[in-house]
């Protein structure tokens, strides 16, 4: 985790070799290329309880995460998708950090082993819509393993297409 920033990327996989990981880094460091600071809260350095809806908010994580979505005016969350909808661990993270997403510009990158869960990201964004009155980009990144080389590097039209997220975001200054 690192300090408050106005933009936040989140990696929510707990895979070692994430390729919705890759995906935040590359927004990552596009963001640092157009000198735009972002902190950036990668799941796997975290212990996040499950939520239970009573004693996980205290977990001292949770405080840490929530400062950090808190501190942030754009947040694009990493996940991957699993079985038609984005990873528990991205859900289980809005359970518990909830009103901290208030009012926030959300957007996405997905990636999936196949293309028929395009849309998996509607149910979460959908929540965060109604629930905390988020902004979600409609602009997100969708990537299937064929997007990525050998060496999971994204091709250049996944970095282009994460490059036009960013800048969507970019351009939201006066949304929220």
């Amino acid at each position: 985790m690192s300090g408050p920033k106005e933009y936040l990327v989140i990696s929510s996989s707990l895979r070692p070799s994430s390729r919705s990981r890759i995906l935040a880094e590359y927004l990552r460091e596009y963001y640092e290329s157009q000198q735009v600071s972002c902190a950036f809260l990668d799941l796997r350095a975290v212990n996040l309880p499950l939520c239970d809806g009573e004693t996980a908010y205290s977990h001292p994580d949770v405080a840490r995460c929530a400062k950090l979505i808190t501190d942030a005016r754009v947040i694009i969350a990493a996940a991957p998708v699993y079985n038609f909808d984005v990873c528990a661990a991205l859900k289980n993270l809005i359970e518990l950090t909830g009103d901290s997403w208030e009012d926030k510009v959300v957007g996405f990158l997905c990636a999936a082993g196949g293309s028929s869960s395009y849309m998996s990201v509607m149910s979460v964004a959908n929540s965060l819509m109604l629930d905390f009155r988020c902004l979600i980009i409609p602009r997100f990144v969708y990537a299937t393993r064929n997007d990525f080389n050998d060496e999971k590097v994204p091709t250049d039209e996944i970095k282009g297409r994460v490059a036009r997220l960013a800048q969507a975001s970019l351009a939201t200054k006066n949304a929220v």
